[in-house]
């Protein structure tokens, strides 16, 4: 509930932390030019054929797949117009601070920073509990409108996007490959200790979950 003191005193502003450190760690990925996640190969092909940023692309996307919740029956939360609203611009106030490095280390070390600050501000939004991000939800809600697996609708998703992005224009690389073995992984690691308490949880039953 957005009255009760979690919301007020952690859990609003920790949600506005996690998206805008999710917007900017994929801007540094992007400025790593060694791979994007799949949705950003998807935004970035778009944008290299129609114009926009790729900033705005992750809003319109993400509106756009928000839609599709309406057949699952998928109810959106603050944090799922939240996200919809504040990642791409998050994203394109960050590709306009940071320039790419130059030379293959330096590069290296900017995609494995953005990648790590990707899994914290996972951990960060999802842990402040105001609902899925519209393409989580449209995987869970197909999930749960089909009987397959998550991880096999994740991946169906994906591949799909990604796909498309490639065909646009997209760069796929490394970076590509290590955030799909990587993210996963360091959401786990993040997540239990991000997680706000709620009304019945004290602070150890969130801070140290197996």
């Amino acid at each position: 509930m957005l009255g009760d003191t979690h919301a007020l005193g952690r859990r609003l502003p920790q949600l506005v932390v996690g998206l805008g450190l999710y917007g900017a760690s994929m801007a540094l990925m992007l400025r790593s030019g060694l791979g994007l996640d799949p949705w950003d190969v998807f935004h970035q092909g778009l944008q290299r054929v129609i114009g926009l940023t790729v900033g705005a692309w992750v809003t319109i996307c993400g509106a756009l797949v928000l839609l599709l919740w309406i057949p699952l029956r998928q109810r959106p939360g603050l944090g799922t117009v939240a996200n919809v609203l504040m990642i791409g611009a998050a994203m394109d106030l960050t590709l306009k601070l940071v320039s790419g490095p130059e030379g293959l280390s330096a590069r290296i070390a900017l995609m494995a920073t953005a990648i790590a600050l990707n899994g914290l501000a996972s951990g960060l939004y999802i842990g402040a509990r105001f609902g899925p991000g519209p393409r989580d939800g449209l995987m869970t809600g197909l999930h749960r409108r089909t009987g397959r697996s998550l991880r096999l609708v994740r991946t169906g998703i994906e591949v799909v996007v990604l796909a498309a992005g490639v065909l646009l224009g997209g760069t796929a690389g490394i970076g590509t490959v290590v955030y799909a073995l990587a993210i996963g992984p360091l959401v786990q690691l993040f997540l239990p200790w991000c997680t706000a308490p709620g009304p019945g949880m004290s602070p150890s039953q969130t801070s140290r979950k197996g």
